[in-house]
């Protein structure tokens, strides 16, 4: 029951920012970004219990495909919550509050297949990191996606609503490309321990994670090849970001999908 209450809650306070801050953009008053951060700071602490309670159902650690969304949404919401502190990065929260709303309910309301596990500490730093890259792509993609918006909307000289509240648009471009390099990074320390500390990570039904997964660090590996010696930016940069992005997560959710409710 608590699980459920603190999901429930923490799902309507999302919603409740997400809309706040969506109906700001196309108004003409301030955005509310306070009173945003506060519910959104408020959902978020709520989401951690219950992340807390999904994750450790009894002996072991829960890591089905419904509790890590719940896990990556609660990473996702918290991150861009902190960076807003220093950085103009609110707008982001109309998509990362709704999604953050759906997970945190379906985990609590759709039980998992899987049976808790316990794991070393190689494992453990390998689905750390392996978390902690998925999430910080997912805000790149969003801001990619927020990106590719926002240089239509000038190009076609529509100065309002949603390009009104952002920034402009190379520290835009400067604040994706420094979350690229730092998920990158993460993606690599990623593949670096489950090469080290799984045994069977090119077994038959983990081959096609590992391989989409590989793929996904190929694309990144060649967009800031080209960021750094060609310039790439603009749609050809944000095209090579959803690619990479798409391949990883069909590494994760698409190998989830097939083993945990296909099978």
């Amino acid at each position: 029951m608590t699980l459920l209450l603190t999901s429930i809650f923490s799902a309507l306070i999302y919603l409740l920012a997400g809309v706040i801050q969506a109906s700001s953009l196309s108004s003409k008053k301030p955005e509310p970004r306070s009173l945003v951060m506060m519910l959104g700071s408020g959902a978020w602490v709520l989401h951690t219990l219950s992340v807390y309670l999904i994750l450790h159902p009894g002996n072991g650690i829960q890591l089905g495909l419904f509790p890590v969304t719940s896990l990556i949404a609660w990473l996702v919401s918290g991150l861009v919550i902190l960076s807003c502190l220093k950085k103009p990065l609110t707008t982001l929260f109309v998509g990362i509050f709704p999604c953050a709303s759906i997970s945190v309910l379906l985990a609590a309301l759709l039980p998992s297949a899987n049976l808790p596990q316990q794991y070393s500490g190689g494992e453990i730093a390998h689905i750390l990191t392996s978390i902690l890259a998925y999430s910080i792509f997912a805000i790149a993609a969003l801001q990619a996606i927020v990106l590719a918006r926002q240089d239509h909307e000038l190009r076609n000289h529509h100065v309002r609503g949603l390009v009104r509240s952002l920034p402009p648009l190379q520290l835009m471009e400067q604040l994706l490309f420094e979350m690229i390099w730092l998920g990158f990074a993460l993606l690599s320390a990623s593949l670096l321990t489950g090469l080290l500390f799984l045994q069977d990570i090119f077994a038959q039904h983990l081959v096609h994670k590992t391989g989409l997964s590989f793929i996904a660090w190929g694309l990144f590996a060649v967009l800031l090849w080209g960021r750094h010696q060609r310039g790439w930016r603009g749609m050809k940069a944000i095209r090579w970001i959803l690619g990479g992005f798409v391949f990883l997560m069909l590494a994760y959710f698409g190998s989830k999908l097939v083993l945990e409710i296909m099978v």
